[in-house]
């Protein structure tokens, strides 16, 4: 092939084209402020050359990359960039507009004719060079296409509510847990529905804490029982479960399989002695049953000096279950049984043996792991099928001890009475729920998921009773500071500030000897949000003579964090990282100065300092100066990344900065500036929507109010929410705290009834840890699902207490009352009601706080079921914009009445 014809040609016809064969390379923008403004400042590029700076009313001084423009008409800069890259990927051309006042970045491949960028909170607007309208002409053009945000566009519709959402998001199910609380000896329960993984069967899985019990018997393969009843898997979906009462830990199921209907009960208690006497299991012993678990040497040692008792108990938990066959019938029909036995399919093979005699299944003579019982008899046959007259009914009944047992204990076992355990179980759990809180709203679903959510965190919350430590634990994981602080903070929330100091207990005890702590996975946050929960439990608690034993481990992590802190105070990171530290946050390797990390971090040790003021107060106003200077310096970088990050479009037709995860950089990272792959965890927005700088908001580095908090509340609902939800792992998003701490009542519902509806088992109330069906029993998540309740119903602010701030305004519908009794606050125990006479022409409410430390004022939210307004208020001044009762100069006690 003749090349140099090819190139001559090439080069003819660049001749023949002239400056417009390079014009791809070369770029205009107009940037132009609102009427009045006199900009100054320079134009930076990633990605570009700049080439010059006009002004674009021929006004102003240029000089290089330097501008600076009068306040006439028209204020504003034509820019010529050379070099450009417009391609989508990589490498895209960045213009930063770096002026002393609102600073902003933009990519030049997003300016079009059709939607130009148009930040009307900082006055700008930036069009294509051959745009000419103005400022003012942009923004009619953009106001009068009528365009919302998707936070606009729920302002305008109804509130969320459970029954409006419940069709539109996923309805997942979740393996049950059954325990005693305390206890590491856990028992799984896939039952056969649906969408369950293993659903040729019901399966029984004992495990350890979150690790499978394995047996020489079962091949050291995790240990598995499968069990059923009625006729099999059909065509019909006729599997309904429910906790006991709606709260406690016992699962009830209902089979209907025609004609007979099978209902099942399922507990767990122990093996001899009453449940009062559990010992439960010491805490590092569990901990080291948990996912992700990190030790010391030292600690290891002594995981190894305590294992021997935990793993060689005096007596088994057992769980207890028994089915309940009816025939409903007008004729005969046959009911089916069949007890457990190893595996998971019917093809999985076992060596073991079933005893017609006693109802036994053994591996070995020693090795009892099943006793079943047919009508209070031994079960004659490991499968069974009975004839049962018209309204016959027979008792299914198998105990499985959590390791076999010997034939001795087994007899001793089967002695016991479904009946007797299944009461004491039954009063165990409502005797704890009789030492907390009481809370109960008129949302019947709601009310049930409190009180069982606080038996969902308490059922995996272990250690020796009555007085060790407590290993909070989230799930399969090990306890971690960021999320286990919802659950410690929940408990504290609802009184059982003794089960909160001991669960704190575990961060102090794991700390290590240079006062980091760290007990899951590399994960670097979790020395500031463990102190930051030590800090919340104290405004509850008011416990000084606890701060005073825990003093010295306070200033070692606040020390530690301090000389990590100085580490990073180099001159280079001025503004993009300077004083702030490094590390990962989460499962991602993404070790960088995160805000997320340096929020807690800041927030750790502001708490220590208010913690140590009135028993220190020399280390309290080190620790202060320190905290203060370090919320500076996160505010320094954190507002220079956003001039660096370009800006994205909303719904309403403006534009919105943008802030990185880290100070590393260079914008969203889901822009994809950088080459790079991070998708995990089954989205590609975690980096961004849950792990980056909404927390700055949430750890109290900005304030909820300011216009950097609702730039990043714009930008997150429109790119990282779907129905105002997160993705993946939405409770890891802080949008749900800042719109309670606004009032933004609307969404803030539609955050918090799409992400349980759509995150919680809708019978049984327990929570997956993402949304694609990962990791069981996640109490991290229903603990944010709790304490988003708790901001629902009560809110501190300063010195003012939020009451009913953003509940559902159909829970003030006729005859319904919200009741708090003896609830925990920064202000002390709290009780208050609001009763809805509605249909009578009012509403009463009541409030009680009288602690020392009560509020100043009292905001009461009563919203009228019709939008109502009141025509008289006694006990208070009504605002009428936000329906709120304000009580100042309050007393510890006030009455309320709305007449309508």
């Amino acid at each position: 092939m003749n090349y140099k014809w090819i190139f001559n040609a090439f080069i003819f016809l660049l001749l023949l084209l002239g400056p417009k064969a390079f014009s791809q390379t070369v770029g205009q923008v107009r940037v132009e402020w609102k009427e009045g403004s006199s900009p100054s400042g320079t134009v930076q590029l990633q990605h570009g050359v700049l080439r010059k700076i006009e002004g674009s009313a021929r006004k102003g001084k240029m000089n290089a990359n330097a501008f600076q423009v009068g306040s006439g008409s028209r204020p504003g800069i034509l820019i010529t960039i050379d070099s450009v890259r417009n391609e989508y990927g990589t490498g895209a051309t960045v213009v930063s507009i770096k002026t002393a006042k609102n600073p902003f970045s933009f990519f030049l491949r997003d300016v079009t004719a059709t939607s130009p960028i148009y930040l009307p909170d900082y006055g700008v607007v930036v069009l294509k060079a051959t745009d000419g309208r103005s400022y003012r002409d942009v923004e009619a053009t953009v106001r009068s296409r009528k365009t919302m945000t998707k936070l606009q566009r729920i302002e305008t519709e109804r509130e969320v509510s459970f029954s409006s959402v419940e069709k539109k998001v996923r309805n997942m199910t979740v393996p049950t847990w059954l325990g005693t609380s305390r206890d590491f000896r856990i028992f799984e329960i896939v039952e056969n529905l649906p969408d369950a993984s293993q659903g040729e069967a019901s399966i029984i899985s004992p495990k350890r804490s979150s690790t499978a019990l394995r047996l020489v018997e079962t091949k050291n393969e995790p240990v598995h029982y499968l069990y059923t009843y009625g006729r099999g898997v059909g065509v019909k979906e006729n599997v309904s479960r429910r906790l006991e009462q709606g709260t406690l830990p016992i699962l009830h199921s209902t089979l209907t399989d025609d004609d007979v209907v099978y209902k099942s009960t399922t507990f767990v208690s122990l093996e001899k002695s009453p449940l009062s006497a559990l010992k439960g299991t010491d805490f590092l012993v569990a901990d080291s049953y948990s996912g992700g678990h990190m030790f010391t040497k030292e600690q290891q040692e002594l995981v190894k000096t305590r294992s021997e008792k935990a793993l060689n108990p005096d007596e088994e938990t057992v769980l207890f279950f028994r089915v309940e066959a009816v025939n409903s019938g007008s004729v005969p029909r046959y009911a089916w049984f069949k007890t457990p036995r190893p595996g998971t399919a019917w093809w999985q093979k076992f060596p073991y043996r079933f005893e017609a005699k006693t109802g036994f299944s053994a591996y070995s003579e020693n090795q009892v792991f099943c006793i079943s019982k047919l009508n209070g008899k031994p079960l004659p046959g490991e499968e069974m099928s009975i004839l049962l007259q018209p309204g016959e009914k027979a008792l299914f009944d198998f105990f499985i001890p959590h390791s076999p047992v010997s034939q001795e204990r087994a007899a001793q076992l089967a002695m016991l009475t479904f009946e007797q355990r299944y009461a004491e179980s039954r009063d165990f759990w409502l005797a704890k729920l009789g030492k907390a809180a009481q809370i109960h709203v008129p949302e019947k679903r709601i009310d049930e998921m409190i009180q069982a959510g606080l038996l969902h965190l308490d059922l995996i919350t272990y250690g020796n009773e009555p007085n060790a430590t407590l290993a909070p634990t989230i799930g399969v994981y090990s306890p971690i500071g960021t999320e286990s602080a919802p659950i410690i903070q929940f408990y504290a929330s609802m009184g059982w500030t003794d089960v909160a100091r001991r669960s704190l207990a575990y961060f102090l005890d794991k700390q290590h000897e240079d006062g980091f702590i760290q007990n899951f996975n590399g994960y670097m946050v979790e020395t500031g949000a463990a102190l930051w929960s030590m800090g919340e439990y104290f405004r509850y608690t008011n416990d000084r003579e606890w701060v005073g034993e825990i003093k010295a481990k306070l200033l070692k992590s606040c020390d530690y964090l301090i000389a990590w802190r100085n580490r990073n105070k180099k001159e280079e990171l001025r503004g993009r990282g300077y004083g702030m530290i490094e590390g990962k946050v989460a499962d991602p390797e993404d070790h960088f100065h995160q805000f997320m990390l340096n929020g807690y971090a800041y927030l750790g040790m502001s708490r220590c300092a208010e913690m140590l003021a009135g028993i220190d107060p020399s280390q309290s106003e080190r620790l202060r100066k320190e905290a203060d200077a370090w919320k500076e310096d996160i505010r320094q970088s954190f507002f220079t990344s956003v001039a660096m990050s370009p800006v994205v479009p909303l719904g309403d037709g403006t534009w919105c900065p943008t802030a990185p995860p880290w100070t590393e950089g260079a914008g969203l990272r889901g822009m994809y500036q950088k080459r790079e792959t991070f998708w995990s965890h089954g989205t590609f927005t975690a980096p961004d929507g849950m792990l980056g700088p909404m927390h700055l908001i949430f750890c109290e580095v900005l304030d909820p109010h300011e216009p950097a908090a609702k730039a990043l509340l714009n930008y997150h609902s429109e790119l990282f929410y779907q129905e105002n939800s997160a993705f993946s792992q939405p409770y890891y998003s802080r949008h749900n705290w800042m719109q309670a701490k606004l009032g933004m009542t609307k969404p803030f519902l539609s955050t918090y009834y799409n992400t349980f509806a759509a995150h919680a088992d809708r019978e049984t109330y327990t929570f997956w840890e993402h949304l694609f069906k990962v990791s069981p029993h996640k109490t991290h998540e229903e603990a944010w699902f709790l304490m988003e309740t708790r901001w629902m119903l009560y809110l501190e602010e300063g010195t003012t207490l939020k009451l009913f701030n953003t509940v559902p305004r159909h829970w003030l519908e006729q005859g319904k009352n919200i009741t708090l009794n003896n609830v925990r606050s920064y202000f002390g125990p709290i009780t208050a009601t609001v009763t809805s006479e509605a249909e009578k022409g009012y509403i009463t409410a009541t409030v009680s706080c009288p602690d020392p430390r009560r509020p100043k004022e009292v905001l009461i939210r009563i919203p009228h079921p019709a939008g109502k307004k009141p025509v008289k208020v006694t006990g208070g001044i009504y605002h009428e914009q936000s329906e709120t009762v304000s009580i100042k100069d309050f007393s510890g006690q006030a009455k309320i009445r709305l007449d309508y």
